[in-house]
């Protein structure tokens, strides 16, 4: 597995990483021997790079991994854990809002380190902006964080390019991570360049469209009941046959590469700059495997140019969230 910096001081990670949302929650079933399986096998093939959240289950997200290195003979060191806070959620997963006042970036850090089971959290992101505490003041308690030795590098997730930019003005911001893949590109006339522009390195989410793009989702039965997704505008009834028209050829251009659906969307977003890597999630080890694999990749300049052109004929239908959750990106 190739290793990637994100940002200028010195974070290395795995070139694909892996989204433990799933794990826990908004996916349908999981349980932890299968999460547990999934785990072992991206430390067997390299990908190292893992993703989670205090909203996630919520907690119980934090809670399976550091179960896992309790249960397991598992070097701390041989993972890069990265953990978000600012989403507010009660026990029963119901929405709150937002907080990014320092007294509670603080408290959050040290909930999460307890629940990891950790001494450090590698990557520490924002989840969401506030909008009522200014990026610095929450960017401050952040770097407060990195100065006691709790949290080794600094992250935001969707924010704008302007809050990028105060951030980096307090401190050194390692990675933006945003949804971004071959049928969401929205970030790339402003946040991108600003990113490039500042040395932030990008993480990817949902490089895989929540797995639409696999080409494994053939109609909205394939998805659990009380599957998240089935409220997501680009999965509606509407909108999904539409979107099926992309992905027959994203499955075409990949079934002439000799590789699958899923290697060609991680690979185009390897390939768009060094310092962007992508953490898809999945409960299953054979998709590590696979994923892993499409560093593997041999395509031209020439051949994505190509590969591009042919996937912008079919025009995506429907936002990447509901409007209510669009509303709150890029802030």
């Amino acid at each position: 597995m190739q290793k990637r910096q994100l940002g200028n001081h010195g974070l290395t990670v795995s070139s694909v990483g892996l989204g433990c949302m799933g794990m826990s929650e908004f996916y349908g079933a999981h349980n932890q021997q299968d999460s547990f399986s999934t785990l072992h096998q991206a430390i067997d093939s390299g990908v190292t790079f893992w993703d989670t959240s205090d909203i996630y289950g919520p907690k119980t997200n934090e809670l399976l991994l550091g179960d896992f290195f309790k249960q397991n003979d598992i070097a701390r060191s041989a993972v890069t854990l990265a953990t978000k806070f600012g989403i507010m959620r009660d026990d029963k997963g119901n929405f709150l809002g937002f907080n990014g006042r320092p007294e509670y970036v603080k408290q959050a850090c040290d909930a999460s380190l307890q629940r990891l089971g950790i001494e450090c959290i590698d990557l520490y992101y924002q989840h969401r902006m506030d909008p009522n505490v200014p990026i610095e003041d929450t960017v401050g308690a952040m770097a407060d964080l990195v100065q006691a030795g709790k949290v080794r590098y600094l992250g935001l997730s969707e924010a704008g390019s302007e809050t990028l930019k105060r951030a980096c003005a307090v401190h050194p911001i390692s990675a933006l991570q945003s949804e971004y893949s071959l049928w969401s590109r929205d970030i790339e006339n402003d946040i991108l360049p600003t990113c490039n522009l500042l040395g932030v390195g990008l993480v990817a989410y949902s490089p895989l469209g929540r797995g639409f793009l696999t080409g494994t989702i053939k109609s909205r039965s394939d998805l659990e009941v009380g599957d998240w997704r089935l409220n997501n505008p680009r999965f509606s009834e509407q909108n999904f046959a539409d979107n099926l028209l992309l992905v027959e050829e994203i499955k075409r251009i990949s079934a002439s590469l000799d590789c699958t659906p899923a290697q060609l969307a991680l690979a185009w977003i390897a390939h768009q700059a060094d310092n962007y890597v992508s953490i898809p999630g999945t409960r299953n080890p054979a998709r590590i495997i696979e994923n892993a694999k499409a560093m593997d990749l041999m395509i031209s300049t020439k051949q994505w140019a190509d590969i591009v052109k042919r996937i912008a004929k079919h025009e995506v239908q429907g936002l990447r969230y509901p409007a209510e959750s669009m509303a709150v990106l890029g802030r």
